[in-house]
């Protein structure tokens, strides 16, 4: 047997029979894999070890909270007051106040996010503990894991979103990312401003991207979690009616841009997110203000098909009036998640900026408290 033909074994061994890979599919082999890499591979110790954390946080009992838009020069500070994992969205990586310096013309991949994924592991590295000095009892925190760092791909899902997502996810890997989510709209900007970022790329299309940042991810063997997000609740409009998995949503009518008009609902949410399941880790649901009968559903759903699939929840939105919880509510709110399996909890308010905040209460509020839903 070559070489090649040994490495790729020796691989499609360890898919095989890892845990970490069961209920994983890939549309590719092992020989390509070893293929695509080089000569001579890179550590990425960052992201390595960051998704060994969070993968070994998702798999214990009770949830993991992160702080969504944490600033990079607060990103040490809430993770050395207990913050378990950081949450970058995708608005952040253009909003200077968080963000930092940012690149001077156009980023790598027409994406900053990497930018920001490397500013923030920089910031918490930066902070370790010197030799010698006290270390966590589990052996993770400052000076050996470094706090899992999740960020949003806002990848474009439009021409060519196959290679983007390849590239963007390394690009994510390289700057020390312990997961990558990616959804399945087209993002907001550009010509597309006016839309909301709310047109739907097809079900298949998604698939592609998200077996593209897998596919990325092997090629460094790095487990970097890769997870699914779809929009399908909210969103009305779809490019194209390419995907028969997607003809039952169809209305009918078509805008002035081509668009095809779908109807949108948690029904169309959670049926993408079955099609997506066997080619992501975690699969995320969110909602735009706490909704347990929602995150309920949604779980009974996907569990009763992926039984053993991790779940994200995530409220991008402020809470107020009736529905405002106290730390006590917050606390059960998050229990009760937990108990439907949803083990990572989204905190901050992550779909716009929040106000200013001391450097290490976030963290405090996370850990003690739970996501901020109020």
């Amino acid at each position: 047997m070559s070489a090649i033909g040994e490495q790729a074994a020796q691989l499609q061994r360890e898919w095989e029979t890892n845990p970490r890979w069961a209920g994983i599919t890939r549309d590719y082999s092992a020989r390509d894999v070893i293929g695509l890499r080089g000569g001579v591979a890179g550590d990425h110790s960052v992201a390595r070890r960051g998704a060994g954390r969070l993968w070994d946080l998702l798999r214990r009992p009770g949830a993991t909270p992160s702080l969504g838009a944490v600033a990079c020069d607060r990103a040490a500070g809430a993770a050395g007051a207990g913050l378990p994992a950081i949450y970058l969205p995708g608005w952040q990586a253009g909003d200077g106040s968080l963000a930092g310096a940012g690149y001077r013309g156009q980023p790598p991949h027409g994406n900053p996010m990497p930018h920001l994924v490397r500013r923030i592991n920089n910031a918490l590295l930066s902070a370790d503990p010197p030799t010698g000095a006290e270390r966590p009892d589990d052996g993770f925190g400052p000076g050996r894991h470094p706090t899992p760092v999740v960020a949003d791909a806002d990848a474009d899902a439009g021409s060519g979103a196959v290679l983007g997502a390849f590239e963007l996810m390394t690009a994510m890997i390289e700057a020390g990312a312990a997961g990558v989510r990616f959804d399945d709209q087209l993002p907001p900007g550009g010509a597309r401003a006016d839309l909301g970022g709310k047109v739907l790329v097809p079900t298949g299309q998604h698939i592609e991207t998200l077996t593209a940042a897998r596919l990325a991810a092997d090629v460094l063997g790095v487990p970097s979690l890769i997870i699914a997000r779809s929009g399908a609740h909210a969103a009305s409009l779809l490019t194209s009616d390419i995907d028969e998995r997607d003809h039952e949503f169809l209305i009918g009518e078509r805008t002035a841009e081509g668009f095809h008009r779908v109807e949108p609902g948690w029904y169309a949410c959670v049926t993408r997110q079955l099609a997506f399941a066997p080619y992501a880790d975690v699969l995320w649901l969110e909602t735009p203000a706490p909704d347990l009968a929602v995150a309920r559903a949604f779980a009974c759903i996907i569990h009763s098909q992926y039984p053993d699939k991790l779940l994200a929840y995530c409220c991008p939105e402020p809470v107020t009036g009736r529905t405002r919880r106290d730390g006590a509510s917050i606390a059960e709110f998050q229990l009760e998640l937990a108990a439907m399996g949803y083990q990572f909890h989204s905190a901050i308010p992550a779909g716009r900026p929040g106000p200013p905040e001391p450097t290490s209460e976030p963290g405090r509020l996370a850990r003690d408290r739970g996501p901020v839903y109020a």
